[in-house]
Parts: C-alpha cells; sequence; structure tokens
C-alpha cells in the first residue's frame, strides 16, 4: 500500500429535484488527514454520502464545482476503497470470494493466499468456504471489511458502515476498524454520535449552513465505552444535531 495522502474537499454541489435545483451544499471545505479517522455527521439528505462518491469518482446524480485533491498531488480514485453502507455482499458466492471480488471484476489475478491472510485478522479464518446467509449480520459486516482491507488502498472511505448492527457487534467492529485502519486517510459518515465520539480523529457536523467542527476527545481512538470525554463528545454532538444552543 502507498502513503496516505491529505485529502482536500472543496466546493458545492447542486441536485435537481421536483425539476428544480437545489443548493446541496455551498462553498464546503474538509480536509481529511492521512493516518486518521475523520467522522461527517448530519441530517439525512443534506450531503454526506454525496461527499463520499464525489471523492470516489462514482456518479452521484449531482453537478459538483469545485476541486478534490491528494496532498501528494497525485491522482485519487484509484487510491480508494470503499465500504458502502449493508455491505453489499454478493449472497451466491463463498466468504473469500466475496473478498476477493475486487480483483475479479477489474479481470486482475486474485491473491487467496492475502485473502486468507485478511480473513485471519478479521476473526473469520473458519468461515471462508460459507455463504452470507449463513453468516451472522456482525459477521457478514466483518467479510465486508475484510474486503475493503483487501483492496489494499490508502484511503478509505466508510459509508455508515456498522449502522445496522446491535449495540455489541456494533462496538466491536468499531474496535476492528480503528485497529485495522490506524495507517489511512478514512472518511467515515455515520449518523451516530457515539461512533463519532469513539473514533473521530476529527469531527465535522454537516449542516445546511455547511461544515461545523466539533472538539474531539482527547484520548486516541479507540476509546472506551465509558470514557468520560467520549461521553461528553457525544452530548455535545448530539445538542448540535438537535440544534440546541452550545
Amino acid at each position: 500500500m502507498s502513503i496516505a495522502p491529505d485529502i482536500h474537499f472543496k466546493g458545492s454541489a447542486e441536485i435537481e429535484r421536483d425539476g428544480e435545483n437545489r443548493v446541496l451544499f455551498q462553498d464546503l471545505d474538509l480536509i481529511i488527514r492521512a493516518n486518521e479517522i475523520t467522522c461527517l455527521l448530519g441530517a439525512s439528505g443534506v450531503g454526506k454520502s454525496t461527499i463520499l462518491r464525489l471523492i470516489a469518482g462514482l456518479d452521484t446524480g449531482a453537478h459538483f464545482t469545485g476541486d478534490i485533491t491528494a496532498s501528494d498531488q497525485q491522482e485519487i480514485s484509484s487510491r480508494i476503497a470503499y465500504m458502502a453502507q449493508g455491505g453489499e455482499l454478493f449472497p451466491w458466492l463463498s466468504v473469500v470470494d466475496n473478498v476477493m471480488l475486487g480483483a475479479k471484476l477489474r479481470g486482475e489475478k486474485t491473491d487467496q493466499t492475502r485473502a486468507l491472510h485478511v480473513l485471519d485478522k478479521v476473526g473469520l479464518s473458519a468461515h471462508i468456504d460459507k455463504k452470507p446467509s449463513k453468516l451472522s449480520g456482525g459477521e457478514q459486516q466483518r467479510v465486508s471489511l475484510a474486503r475493503t482491507l483487501m483492496e489494499d488502498r490508502p484511503i478509505v472511505l466508510l459509508d455508515e458502515p456498522f449502522s445496522a448492527l446491535d449495540a455489541k457487534t456494533r462496538s466491536e467492529m468499531q474496535e476492528l476498524a480503528g485497529d485495522l485502519l490506524s495507517n489511512h486517510t478514512v472518511l467515515l459518515v455515520t449518523h451516530d454520535p457515539f461512533e463519532a465520539a469513539r473514533l473521530g480523529h476529527s469531527i465535522q457536523v454537516m449542516t445546511p449552513q455547511g461544515l461545523e467542527q466539533v472538539e474531539a476527545p482527547i484520548t486516541a481512538p479507540v476509546r472506551a465505552d465509558d470514557d468520560e470525554d467520549t461521553l461528553a463528545c457525544q452530548g455535545r454532538l448530539y445538542r448540535l444535531l438537535r440544534g440546541d444552543a452550545q
């Protein structure tokens, strides 16, 4: 894997709805630091997932004007691994084949030895030949994370990756992601203030007026569930998302 760069996202986007152009966001200025997890929160429809897809070079249905650049001045889209909400596993493929899917779709030679190593890192060595339907929700999310790691890209985009999980499994997946993605440039879109407070080196709340940075806890991620600074940060995020006075 190449060295992770900083990513600078700056620009505006409009989207057509009901026959009219609507500003999705305007003059947004977001820096995603290398070797850190940047958490992005905000109400549904404010444009969080659009930002992820724009960085990834995917279709958004929006008209974007601006620049998305890396600190090393190199091209971005080919250096990205993208983990969508829900994981999107192929039900007819085994666990190991799902993990190697990216290479297969690109017509590249698959590396089963490495795939097995990645699956071992996420604790799924005993399930490599199973289909997704035979796995629990948490195990399926581990497969999705393994597939993301298998891409071996320095930039990782996560779109609400753990939102469908129960509290225990979500906590375990947060810890696993925080450990395995520590040397990447990570943008995590989440609706969960506690997840942002646990994982974020930088925490940004997106509103129709723009971005508001919220001070992250002083301790390093992944933070303990009962850490006082983490709980206080969670409270600040809830108040900001509700529009309460700070």
